[in-house]
């Protein structure tokens, strides 16, 4: 784990800390995404297939963690407690 580390930490110039937090969570990108953080120099076929003034189909840099999505749902499935509330007419 330690390589792909050093190899992340040159290739982004991120710190390793953020890095390992990346790791740890799982975290997917798409190409856009990749290229934006430094993962990759590039997007192959880039702009193949598409008029000029078609910008509206260009990928948006997105980013996918397995750990928030989990932490996510787990929130909503999980009941909150009610909260102890007294009666305006009470107070």
């Amino acid at each position: 784990m330690t390589g792909i580390m050093n190899a992340y930490e040159i290739k982004t110039g991120m710190d390793r800390k953020r890095i390992s937090h990346l790791m740890d969570a799982e975290s997917w990108f798409n190409a856009k995404k990749a290229v934006e953080l430094g993962f990759a120099d590039g997007i192959l076929h880039e702009g193949e297939g598409t008029e000029e003034g078609d910008k509206e189909k260009e990928l948006e840099g997105l980013m996918f963690s397995r750990t928030a999505v989990t932490n996510s749902l787990l929130t909503k499935l999980i009941p909150k407690k009610p909260e102890a509330k007294v009666p305006i007419e009470q107070a």
